[in-house]
């Protein structure tokens, strides 16, 4: 029986044309040890692209995976021809199965690239990144023709065609290969004067029988030098585009995961499958030995199962135990994780690979150079990467897309949503100097011992709202939040811990917990095993919650927070209500009480995900002139915000609503659903104004549960009369309607990943039974009255 294997593969690099037209002489195809393309065919057959996309579709039913991400390269795949690489992206969308979405990109040297190509891959959905090593004399010190041109105005014209509103969507970045011979500000400057998504900066492939050029006037770490110039100049900008070696550092020092192979303990999961078919492990072992990538294996005979066995594929998946000894016993391995592997190779003492990186000395002083600048203090993340949640199945992505959401995959949602507030309090702690650390260290400490007290209080709405304003720029609050949170987890732990807390305004607030009256000044809170007590500034003691934070308890035995007492609860785009009365808290709870039962009734698939997600109702403040106001912020997730409408039924739906709103801005902080770079405006059938695309995709995937509400509604009152009736017909006739026509906008846009592109068909199929719904045409007339008037008066009440 085949042996299991270790992980599946879901990058795939697709070679289309073995040949360029360039001759860039750092390369590593053409000009490293490996001669392997000059046996191959020049361009990828046909029969060849079928296979290959055949395997990469059995091994992602196998194993169920969401996505895969496939790069068409070279050579230059542009010299494929547009026919060859419109057969290739066919092929790939044919043999995916459903409920996995295919992320297809072409890296390229721009040579090529003119308007011809661009519309080609804007219709097919190709995401295209190109080569540029910085300025003019940069780009030119390595990436010129064959008889010596230069190539720089050819690459610029690209990517200023990638950059037009027609195409921005398509632009995926620029790869920049470092020369430390090259002036990193004018490098810097010029990638960044392109504005691109992303920017690659990659040290040139080298070993240490071929060891990377180190100009002796530029000290023992030049790379390192070179990339720390570049990563202060990214900082101050404060980072215009994403760069993954930066970005993984960061996250490596938090015990979060790498953004790239070439840095931390991730396993590998790419494969190569060449001109003539055959399966090979990372192009970047071409720079080792002649023939260090080859497999033995190919499309025809092998299965990417059999590919992934392969004991160089296992190698790069193998963590801290594939690194040599003096790696392993480096305390920066987490974050270096040895480095790429190609460049630990050595081929005189017998031991290939099991060495350290040939930049070890480069790798460290990066590390540490970005530590010292912030990001060195781990978030509190139990058993490092292991810990964090996984990314949603296929089965969560399509309940999500659907429109719907089940308790396991919502539970699934908060879990990454928690992991999500760590690291960002990880970072807002970075960036605010880490001067008075107790109450970090005790949360990094209680998360070792009473590691439920932590997450409870992290995973409060706006655990996270004090990192989101402080990675904003918004200082104002100092870092008495933090202090509040560590304050409440030592409650809940309950061993005896003490913090100190700053107190404003004669409340101390613990986030779960509620409030106590106190002087201003720092009080000293300790939690205690039957309780906690609060040392004021004036010396007096106090035990005890004044204003305890009131808890609603719901069919079921679920019980819902009401929460007004939070003093960052003002996340929301409507003013908060104060502390409720108890007159008010009893309204409140018989509302929410018959407003759950109506929605078990009306909307029971959205029922499920609501009770697994929702955590607290905020009040607002009533609404001008009677208007219903409701709000999800995105930074506080598990909570909605309400001004308590006049019925339990209204209260319903816009609790289904804004519930939406929190799920899609949770899956938004995942994956990408559409193109970050589009900023046209939208117009969403149920506004005056346009929108950007997000406010189209929320407001969209939000009237899904209000498209259904009211459809239930409606099938209530068939064959009724009365006002009821008629205005559940007419409120359905009009959403129905409204939500169809945003899909359709959202699909036009052109600008949905392809995950986004399942989204939106995901939408268009919980709408179709809907759509199938007969209703009377006194219901559709009053529909389209009341979209006429209200497109006409902007001000009226509506839905976002």
């Amino acid at each position: 029986m085949p042996t299991r294997i270790p992980l599946p593969l879901t990058q795939f690099v697709v070679k289309m044309h073995s040949r360029c037209d360039l001759a860039c002489d750092h390369c590593y195809v053409y000009e490293h040890a490996d001669t392997s393309w000059r046996a191959r065919p020049k361009v990828v057959a046909d029969g060849i692209l079928a296979k290959a996309a055949e395997r990469i579709g059995e091994h992602a039913a196998a194993h169920r995976l969401s996505a895969v991400r496939v790069v068409l390269h070279g050579g230059e795949p542009l010299l494929a021809g547009p026919d060859r690489l419109r057969r290739a992206a066919e092929e790939l969308r044919g043999a995916l199965p459903a409920g996995c979405a295919l992320d297809l990109r072409i890296h390229t040297n721009g040579v090529l690239l003119g308007r011809a190509f661009c519309e080609l891959f804007a219709e097919l959905g190709v995401k295209v990144g190109v080569s540029l090593d910085g300025d003019r004399a940069a780009n030119d010190r390595h990436r010129r023709f064959a008889d010596g041109r230069t190539s720089h105005p050819q690459v610029l014209r690209a990517v200023a065609l990638l950059r037009e509103p027609e195409f921005r969507h398509l632009y995926a970045g620029l790869l920049c290969t470092v020369d430390v011979e090259n002036d990193p500000v004018a490098v810097y400057r010029a990638l960044a004067e392109l504005h691109p998504p992303a920017v690659d900066f990659l040290l040139p492939h080298a070993t240490w029988d071929e060891p990377p050029k180190r100009p002796s006037a530029q000290g023992p770490t030049p790379y390192a030098d070179w990339l720390l110039t570049v990563h202060r100049l990214w900082e101050t900008d404060g980072r215009p585009f994403s760069v993954r070696t930066f970005e993984s550092v960061h996250r490596t020092l938090r015990g979060l995961s790498s953004l790239t192979e070439s840095l931390g303990l991730e396993p590998s999961d790419l494969a190569v499958v060449e001109t003539d078919g055959t399966f090979e492990q990372a192009d970047s072992l071409k720079t080792a030995y002649d023939g260090a990538p080859v497999t033995g294996m190919d499309v025809f005979r092998h299965s990417i199962d059999d590919l992934a066995r392969h004991p160089g594929i296992a190698a790069r998946q193998s963590g801290l135990a594939g690194l040599s000894a003096a790696c392993r016993a480096c305390p920066v391995v987490r974050s270096c994780g040895g480095g790429l592997y190609a460049h630990r190779y050595r081929g005189d003492d017998g031991a290939g690979f099991d060495h350290p990186s040939v930049y070890c000395g480069d790798l460290m002083t990066l590390i540490n150079g970005i530590a010292e600048g912030g990001g060195s203090l781990p978030v509190p993340a139990r058993g490092g990467a292991s810990a964090r949640p996984q990314p949603l199945t296929a089965a969560h992505l399509d309940e999500f897309a659907r429109g719907y959401g089940g308790a396991e995959a919502v539970t699934a949602l908060g879990a990454a949503q928690l992991a999500l507030t760590r690291e960002m309090l990880a970072a807002a702690w970075d960036s605010s100097g880490r001067g008075r650390g107790d109450a970090w260290a005790l949360l990094a400490a209680l998360d070792v011992v009473a590691p439920a007290a932590v997450d409870t209080v992290l995973a409060h709405p706006y655990a996270r709202t004090w990192a989101a304003r402080r990675l904003g720029g918004d200082l104002a609050t100092g870092l008495g939040p933090l202090a509040a949170l560590a304050a409440a987890a030592a409650v809940r732990a309950g061993r005896g811990d003490s913090v100190t807390v700053p107190v404003r305004g004669g409340w101390l607030h613990l986030p779960t917990l509620g409030r106590v009256a106190v002087p201003d000044g720092e009080a000293v809170v300790t939690g205690l095993a039957d309780g906690f007590e609060v040392r004021a500034a004036d010396g007096t003691v106090r035990r005890g919650l004044d204003e305890p934070l009131r808890r609603v308890r719901l069919a079921g035995g679920w019980t819902l927070a009401l929460e007004d007492v939070d003093p960052l609860r003002d996340s929301h785009d409507h003013p908060v209500a104060g502390r409720l009365s108890d007159g008010e808290l009893a309204d409140w709870t018989g509302a929410l009480r018959e407003a759950w039962e109506l929605l078990g009734r009306d909307l029971p698939a959205y029922a499920a995900g609501l009770r697994a997600g929702l955590g607290a109702v905020t009040p607002l403040r009533s609404g001008p002139a009677g208007r219903d106001v409701s709000s999800a912020a995105r930074q506080a997730y598990g909570a909605v915000a309400v001004a308590r409408p006049a019925t339990a039924p209204t209260l319903a739906l816009l609790l289904a609503h804004e519930f939406q709103h929190v799920k899609l801005g949770a899956v938004l902080d995942l994956y990408d659903l559409y193109e970050r770079a589009d900023d046209r405006l939208y117009f969403a059938p149920w506004r005056p104004d346009p929108r950007p695309l997000e406010g189209l995709f929320q407001g969209t995937y939000a009237h899904l549960a209000v498209t259904e509400y009211w459809g239930t509604r409606a099938l209530a009152y068939d064959g009724l009369a009365g006002d009821a009736a008629e205005r559940a017909r007419a409120q359905f006739a009009l959403w129905r309607r409204w939500t169809a026509e945003a899909v359709e906008r959202l699909a036009e846009s052109r600008a949905l990943t392809a995950l986004g592109v399942r989204f939106a068909d995901g939408m268009r199929e919980s709408l179709v039974p809907w759509l199938a719904v007969a209703l009377p045409a006194t219901a559709e007339q009053e529909a389209e009255r009341a979209r006429a008037e209200r497109l006409a008066r902007p001000e009226a009440p509506a839905l976002s």
